[in-house]
Formats: C-alpha cells, structure tokens, sequence
C-alpha cells in the first residue's frame, strides 16, 4: 500500500474548523485585501496556506487553477471554496461575507456620499499599490518554486507570461490556460498519482448538478422573464447576473460589461460611474462590490440600499453556482493521472499569469520612482524574512506612500 507524504498525512485527519473561525480569518482578510484578483491570491496564500495551514501549497493551487477556468471572481470563488471546505456551505456563505461585506459597505456608503476621497487620499492609494507589488512578488516566488520547479514546467510558465505580456486579454489568459492544459494531458502525466485527499467536499453531487441547472435556467431565463416584465428590479438583476456569468478573469475585466449594462440606458451618469470606479480603487476586497455602489446610487434613497444589496447579490450568484457545481467532482478528478497532468500545466501556467500580472497592471501602475521599488523592496522584505501579518505590512505601506509623498514635495 503506498503511504501518505506528510502533507496528505495532514490532510487525512484535518481539524474542521467553524463558519465563525471562517468568518473572522475572511473579515480581516476583506479589510486589509488591497491590489485585485491578483493580489488577493497572494494574501489568501499568506493567511490560509502559510500562516494557518488549513490546505496545502497544492491544493490551494489547484483551486486556483479550478477558479481561473470558471467565469466569475476568481478570488471571491477561491474564497468560497476553501470556506466551504473549511465548515460546510455556511463557511463558504461566512467567507464570502467576511470577504466581500466590508468594501461594499464602504461602496454604498460613498453612493450615500457619506464618503468623499480628497485630494491626501492619493498618496496612501498609492502606497496600497507598491505594497501589491511585494504580495504579488511573493506569491509568484512561492508558487513558482512549487509548481514550476522544473525545466519544462519553468519554460511553460515563461511562455505564458510572455503570451499574456504580448495579447493582454481575458480570452487570452482563458486560450493559455486552455493549452497549457492539454499540453500537460499530454507531457506532464505522473506515472503514480496522488492519493485522492481524504476531506470530502461537503455537497452532494446531485445538488451540484442543481447549481449548475439553475444558472443554465437563470442565464436563458432572466432575459424572457425581463421582455415581459416591467419590474426595474428584474432588469437589473439579469444584467449584473450577466455580468458576473460571462466574464473570465475578474477584476476590471467587468468593468466594460458593467458600463454598457447601467450607462447607455441612463441608470447611471458616466460621471457617476467614474466616480465610483475611482471610490472602488481605495477599498479592499474584491472590484466585483463596485456593483453595490451601481446599485445603490442609480436608486434614491430610501430604497439605495435594497438596490446596493441586490446588485452585489446578482453580480456573485453565478460564482457560487458554478463553485458549488464544480467542488464536488474536483477531489476524484484530481486524483486522476491524466487530471494531474492537466492540473500541472495549468498550475505552471497560472504562474506565468502571475508573473506577467506583476509587471501590468501591479507594477506599471504602482513602481513610478526610485523611492516606490525602495518601498516594495522593504514590503518584500517584511513579508518574506520578517514574516510580519500582511494586514501590517498593509498599513506600513500606506504611511510609507504619505511619507514618500511629503518627502518628495
């Protein structure tokens, strides 16, 4: 009988932890999440593979690798799948709370105009951004060296950042995905396969058939049932479930799609819609909540609220369809030969997605100066030596943006 590496060890008896532990570890994590999709892996890794080791470096990537080839946000349903492997499906509802409350929040309240960004905000955005360099940084390093740890898995890597560098889409990053793939069905197959992990996924599969049912029906349905109903209500629950169903990738990917469904019929003024876009830049957690603020400022008050709420409820529906239709089907798939062979390449591709997303949008948009790489020179240093919690180095980066600032006026 072959025995179990340490890590599966771990993983054949593991310590199922409560939808308040999820809750609080995905709160805090929601708080301090600054950078998009891409950094938001690299947190997540930080806290849930490195500091509470509550998945191995493996499995976190092949959830990565599950996430990138559903539409949706790719972090939130990183997110809701650990969660539900963590405690059940109220782990999952309790991570993606945590995860995605506290910027939706922050959101409506600025569609309020409780919030306004002066002019002082810039510099401490800015330090958010260096410090998106370092996570990211980070995260390439540890992944690459996991998942791309040999000549043809390095070489991989390198091509599809090169691919992503040079066609910068969402259909490209879906088509690299897709090859890599299939390149490693055939050249990246393991002659003994792992042994399949012990935890089960808390769903049944007949009720993951159901989810991937009703977003099918949802999908087709919503735009009939929105041709015969006068209802604003239903108009904008399909067009954010739309949004959220058909675009790959995350992050601004949906921004285009949300301004041809909210401003050509007059929801939202294109001012409006700037505005908000820039208000989503200074929050944490996942771009996918500046449908909250769509919601909520298209409506008047009193009903902004409701409106907020159910756009940010339409826009992350299909993700959690489609995570509870696929986790149930992932841990016997995984197990398999030729699924490792695919899940290999696309792991090494995922790392040069990393690595081609470290340089645009993460380090074209924050590394500006000189003293912007001594920054996340220092963020780097602090989280890969000094192994401070990454809400710190957060915080160190945003005074050292102010600092830099003032220095260099």
């Amino acid at each position: 009988m072959q025995e179990l590496s340490d890590a599966e060890q771990a993983l054949a008896s593991p310590h199922q932890g409560s939808s308040l532990e999820v809750l609080q570890v995905f709160t805090r994590l929601g708080l301090t999440s600054f950078g998009g999709p891409i950094a938001h892996l690299g947190y997540f890794r930080a806290e849930l593979v490195e500091r509470r080791r509550w998945l191995d470096d493996q499995t976190y990537a092949d959830l990565v690798a599950l996430c990138q080839f559903l539409p949706g946000p790719a972090s939130s349903q990183v997110g809701i799948a650990v969660g539900v492997m963590r405690a059940g499906l109220l782990g999952g509802l309790a991570a993606w709370l945590g995860f995605t409350l506290p910027s939706a929040a922050l959101l409506i309240a600025f569609a309020f105009g409780v919030t306004q960004l002066g002019g002082g905000g810039v510099d401490w955005l800015h330090g958010l951004k260096v410090v998106a360099v370092a996570i990211v940084a980070q995260a390439v390093w540890g992944m690459a060296r996991t998942l791309a740890p040999d000549r043809t898995r390095a070489s991989l890597a390198i091509l599809a950042a090169l691919a992503a560098l040079l066609w910068p889409t969402g259909l490209t990053q879906v088509t690299i995905i897709a090859l890599a793939g299939a390149f490693g069905w055939r050249a990246l197959q393991v002659e003994t396969p792992p042994v399949a992990p012990s935890f089960r996924v808390p769903i049944s599969r007949p009720f993951a058939l159901g989810c991937w049912a009703l977003f099918v029906a949802l999908l087709l349905g919503l735009p009939l049932l929105r041709a015969f109903s006068p209802s604003h209500a239903i108009a904008m629950f399909d067009s954010f479930f739309r949004a959220g169903a058909l675009v790959f990738g995350g992050g601004h990917v949906v921004l285009p799609l949300l301004q041809a469904e909210v401003v050509p019929p007059g929801w939202v003024t294109n001012a409006q819609f700037i505005a908000g876009y820039g208000a989503a830049q200074a929050v944490p957690g996942p771009l996918f909540t500046f449908a909250a603020y769509l919601g909520a400022v298209q409506t008047p008050a009193p009903n902004g609220l409701a409106g907020g709420l159910l756009a940010l409820g339409a826009i992350f529906l299909p993700a959690w369809l489609l995570v509870l239709g696929a986790l149930p089907f992932w841990g016997q798939l995984r197990s398999r030969s030729a699924t490792q062979g695919v899940l290999r390449g696309v792991n090494a591709a995922v790392v040069g997605l990393l690595l081609a997303a470290l340089y645009t949008p993460v380090w074209t948009s924050a590394i500006l100066a000189p003293a912007d790489f001594g920054l996340a020179l220092l963020c780097l240093g602090l989280l890969m030596f000094w192994k401070l919690p990454p809400w710190l180095v957060v915080l160190i980066g945003a005074v050292g943006g102010v600092l830099g600032a003032l220095l260099s006026g």
